[in-house]
């Protein structure tokens, strides 16, 4: 995400390395390869502009201390100018009303419809509600199989009539059954358009009149860049949307999609896609988005992702299990299936200060656990609970049953139990203060 873009503005930053001052000469050749770097993201000409003006300004206006470098005093002007552009603060969906009604646009192929299970899926698991599904795609029986799969696997009930080809009088049947059986949020699929159809632009205006949602979200291809905030807003002339979701963001985005649609249409980023499973979604903050593509990481949203993931009451029999030494493969099994469910892992290094950068040029597959789990799934139940009875001729047994090989086998068993050491001792205060005096004094 944002990888280009981040190794661009790294390198024009560092045009005031060393500089002991900041001057009209050093900035202006700054914002200069700034400015590219915006633009070459496809972010908006008039919005990189305006952007580098105001760093400019600011920039020049300020004192450098002398415990700060000109560089270290860019890099916070860029990130709160980008905080800024990106919306400022985060905007949180209207869920006031019950049932809060929230309508799906956008065009063809965007990912409207795996954004609603992702949603229905968000506001049960993360707010508590209980969410309703209204296939509204009339055009797209195919739309309905996938929504109706999403739900049977988020556990959210669906509402469609393959019958009618009136999509006010879906939308109207779904809202009302949602009143009868105490749905307190009801999320409404309806078909993808190109704003230039115009029948379609009035039905889905007409759908809008007759529903009265509280929340509009236009759904947009992040890897589109800037087509995608000219296309967003045409709908937003026509719809007035409450809120801007952006999808695959996992994939190969320049970015310029997420820099320049809140300066062009007015209205804030509130959900980004970031992969196909169903927890894959983050509510947008636009300052935790800044300090990602200036390399600073974002350490508050992998904490948060670890914490839908891990489950407080396992945490705590964990925690038992590891000072008796009793941490086991099928605990360590486990404890991987929860680092997969928080997103794919180029993702998430990329949220740690620093390993962004180092992480660019080289590829994390999502399958980097597959070896490990082949090697687990091949043990026994009783050799996944007692570690210790592992002995050579087990291990070549492990090693042909999960198709690696003695040395893999050996690999894992040497990390495992060195593992099992470190988290022994950072699970006893006592241990881990003696260990602290014996380290060397810096």
């Amino acid at each position: 995400m944002f990888e280009n873009l981040s190794d661009k503005l790294d390198r024009a930053f560092k045009v005031l390395k060393g500089q002991g001052s900041i001057t009209e000469i050093n900035v202006a050749e700054t914002m200069k390869e700034i400015r590219k770097a915006l633009l070459d993201a496809d972010v908006n000409y008039k919005t990189a502009k305006t952007f580098t003006d105001d760093v400019r300004t600011k920039a020049l206006g300020e004192n450098v201390l002398t415990s700060i470098s000109p560089g270290q005093l860019l890099t916070k002007l860029m990130n709160d100018e980008l905080t800024e552009l990106m919306g400022g603060t985060t905007a949180e969906l209207d869920l006031k009303a019950s049932p809060t009604i929230i309508l799906i646009a956008g065009l063809n192929g965007a990912g409207k419809t795996t954004f609603t299970g992702k949603l229905a899926n968000f506001l049960k698991t993360q707010k508590g509600k209980k969410p309703l599904l209204v296939a509204d795609d009339i055009y797209r029986p195919a739309a309905i199989d996938q929504l109706q799969v999403l739900g049977e696997q988020i556990g959210v009930p669906v509402y469609a009539n393959r019958e009618s080809k009136d999509p006010i009088a879906i939308a109207l049947e779904g809202i009302a059954l949602a009143k009868q059986n105490g749905h307190n949020v009801v999320i409404i699929d309806t078909a993808g358009r190109l704003s230039v159809d115009e029948a379609m632009m009035v039905e889905i205006e007409q759908v809008k009149a007759a529903v009265k949602p509280n929340e509009i979200l236009f759904v947009v291809d992040a890897m589109t860049g800037q087509d995608a905030v000219n296309t967003a807003k045409v709908f937003n002339d026509r719809l007035d949307f409450t809120g801007v979701v952006l999808t695959k963001l996992d994939g190969d985005t320049r970015g310029g999609a997420a820099l320049s649609i809140k300066s062009v249409v007015n209205k804030p980023i509130k959900f980004i896609g970031t992969g196909e499973k169903m927890e894959a979604l983050d509510v947008f903050h636009p300052d935790r988005m800044a300090s990602r593509i200036l390399g600073m990481g974002d350490v508050v949203s992998l904490v948060e992702r670890a914490q839908q993931q891990f489950d407080e009451k396992e945490a705590a029999e964990l925690q038992k299990k590891i000072r008796k030494n009793k941490f086991d493969f099928n605990d360590f099994y486990s404890q991987i299936q929860q680092i997969k469910k928080m997103g794919n892992m180029k993702d998430l290094m990329g949220m740690i200060p620093g390993v962004g950068k180092m992480m660019k040029d080289v590829e994390v597959s999502d399958d980097a656990f597959k070896g490990i789990e082949a090697i687990i799934q091949s043990m026994t139940p009783k050799e996944k609970e007692n570690p210790d009875l592992i002995n050579p001729s087990r291990r070549n047994r492990i090693a042909k049953g999960s198709g690696t090989d003695l040395q893999e086998v050996n690999r894992l068993m040497k990390q495992f139990e060195d593992m099992r050491k470190v988290m022994k001792q950072m699970s006893n205060p006592a241990a881990m203060a003696n260990m602290m005096r014996r380290m060397p004094k810096m």
